[in-house]
């Protein structure tokens, strides 16, 4: 870079402090405020509340989640009390920068791991997680950006199960654009009962995080 492309970075970053904009992790720390009265100023999360913890999470699923809300590809089903709540958050996420910040910020967040609450087969659990959830999110339960799959090992074991209600029922993952939401739903559609969910969220809560 030229002395000049220093000195008009430099003095572009000096308009942004002198005019108050906020960059980067102070950035992401401001907008989290938004966050903060369901999924706490740790992030992690509020059963009362039904919100989950994000303390930790990927910010390239984060960005993906917000954006889904944003767009209502996400949240819109009349029946998702929950992604009500969330639609509106994520958009108040209009400014340049906003949501990469507050992803960011999330991601940097120390990792939480909410302790079960359910009860389920384990063994049972095991061979189902083995047929059905193995392929994406991997044997150790932490996901695989490549295929869109999230880390579940550190989630409480409550959002789970309600998430793989939801995509059972169609609340979550109908949208024909929501492509690895419909992926969820075929692979919760194996699920026949809310007992077979509860043994494969109790094998995820057993593995290490």
């Amino acid at each position: 870079m030229t002395y000049f492309g220093l000195s008009l970075a430099a003095l572009v970053a000096l308009v942004a402090v002198g005019c108050g904009v906020e960059t980067g992790k102070a950035r992401g720390q401001a907008v989290f405020k938004t966050c903060q009265p369901c999924h706490g100023g740790g992030g992690g999360g509020n059963l009362a509340l039904r919100a989950p913890a994000i303390a930790g999470l990927p910010d390239w699923y984060v960005t993906t989640e917000l954006t889904k809300f944003q767009s209502g590809i996400r949240g819109a089903h009349p029946d998702d009390d929950e992604g009500h709540r969330m639609g509106p958050m994520a958009r108040t996420l209009y400014h340049p920068g906003d949501l990469a910040a507050v992803a960011a910020y999330v991601a940097a967040l120390p990792a939480v791991s909410v302790k079960p609450t359910m009860g389920g087969d384990r063994a049972a659990g095991a061979t189902r997680y083995a047929t059905i959830c193995i392929a994406c999110h991997g044997p150790d339960g932490k996901g695989n950006q490549a295929l869109g799959a999230p880390p579940l090992v550190r989630q409480a074991d409550w959002y789970l199960v309600a998430q793989l209600m939801k995509f059972k029922t169609g609340m979550r993952g109908a949208h024909p654009e929501d492509v690895t939401g419909s992926q969820m739903r075929a692979m919760s559609g194996t699920l026949q009962d809310t007992t077979a969910m509860h043994d494969v969220v109790a094998y995820i809560k057993s593995l290490p995080n």
